[in-house]
């Protein structure tokens, strides 16, 4: 439809429509880089135990512990000898048998009676562990307490195959794990409802981040229950309305998002030869000028032989051929305030990431690097 002046007007329909479109455009304008404390904090209190135990991989296809495995030996007699079984050490063999360690996670929420999955791994030489099981083994932690007891058929993610001239193996065969192959006997005493004071642990050494938690906490739960302890640790007193039901507020402040912020950086892998620049680096004004020098050394022998009836001998003479070749680049002028002009900069140079960490190197010995240069 138009107006009295003749321009085009929009419709109610067509007026909703734009309004949607703005509205999504501004959903979506969002930061990108926003990121959930869950995923860059961790609750202290909220965290797994390691536990570990020794046990036996019975059932095996003759690719156990070999002979010299003494230990697999002496563990084999105390495990018949618990049964009422009396046997002549002498005339074991353990090549069925292999000697593992058990480990496995517990969380902290663990109670008796619920299940765990399990890690198993060789510690003799035995060949593989397909088709073996787990004998009943009691699982301790760092207390030498029994948390858990673990047993059950182990699951593989590979094979070994082999004959006399030949062998054939996909991935370890002497590490698998039991799916649900620990049962809990022992929970870890923790009354998480009683808290008083939640403290979160950044992932990350940044005041700036740390603050912008602080803000974003207190914002959500509308006062000043939050304040930093240090760059990387923050302590939430719990409201009122909270208290002996944490659920809800843990559930509300590690969805909460927040902008991280952390220093300038350039990381360096030498063995790969990967460099990796950070959002926030920048260059400062320099000329740059990077040559290759290649030598190339080249050794042949040469015989040298006398002719008939001279008495001389023959000899062998060495011949060497040097090639220097070096590379004249000109000057460049760079400049990087922003990350795609600092990447167009160094691709500028045409050089390749070896010559590009020499490259970075300079810039920093040179000051015009504005970051922090690792080696890793």
């Amino acid at each position: 439809m138009r107006d009295i002046q003749g321009r085009r007007s929009l419709t109610p329909a067509l007026l909703a429509a734009v309004l949607c479109a703005l509205a999504a455009l501004t959903f979506a304008a969002g930061p990108a880089d926003a990121a959930r404390i869950k995923d860059i904090a961790s609750f202290k209190g909220v965290r797994s135990n390691q536990l570990v135990g020794y046990g036996l991989i019975v059932g095996l296809n003759g690719t156990g512990d070999q002979r010299g495995s003494d230990f697999t030996i002496q563990s084999m007699v105390n495990m018949l000898d618990k049964m009422g079984v009396r046997v002549d050490r002498s005339s074991l063999r353990p090549k069925n048998v292999a000697a593992v360690m058990v480990t496995g996670n517990m969380p902290v929420s663990a109670s008796p009676g619920s299940r765990m999955d399990v890690t198993v791994s060789s510690i003799g030489d035995a060949k593989s562990l397909l088709g073996g099981t787990l004998l009943v083994t009691p699982m301790r932690g760092i207390d030498g307490n029994i948390y858990a007891v673990a047993q059950g058929a182990l699951t593989l993610g590979g094979f070994l195959a082999e004959g006399a001239a030949a062998q054939a193996q996909k991935n370890t065969t002497t590490v698998g794990i039991v799916p649900n192959g620990a049962i809990v006997e022992r929970g870890v005493p923790f009354n998480f409802n009683d808290m008083q004071n939640v403290t979160l642990n950044l992932s990350m050494q940044d005041f700036t981040t740390t603050m912008q938690t602080v803000n974003s906490i207190n914002r959500s739960l509308g006062g000043n229950y939050a304040r930093a302890k240090d760059v990387a640790t923050i302590d939430v007193a719990v409201p009122p309305q909270f208290r002996g039901n944490l659920v809800p507020l843990m559930a509300s402040i590690e969805n909460i998002e927040i902008t991280p912020d952390s220093r300038a950086r350039v990381v360096v892998d030498e063995k790969t030869g990967t460099v990796v620049l950070g959002q926030d680096v920048r260059l400062g004004r320099v000329a740059v000028a990077h040559g290759n020098l290649q030598i190339v050394i080249s050794e042949t022998a040469q015989v040298s032989q006398p002719p008939a009836f001279s008495g001389g001998q023959t000899a062998v003479v060495p011949e060497t051929e040097l090639g220097v070749v070096e590379q004249n680049k000109r000057l460049i002028l760079m400049e990087g305030s922003t990350l795609r002009e600092l990447v167009d900069g160094l691709n500028a140079i045409g050089a390749s990431p070896r010559d590009l960490i020499s490259i970075l190197r300079t810039l920093r010995a040179a000051g015009a690097l504005m970051a922090d240069l690792e080696v890793i």
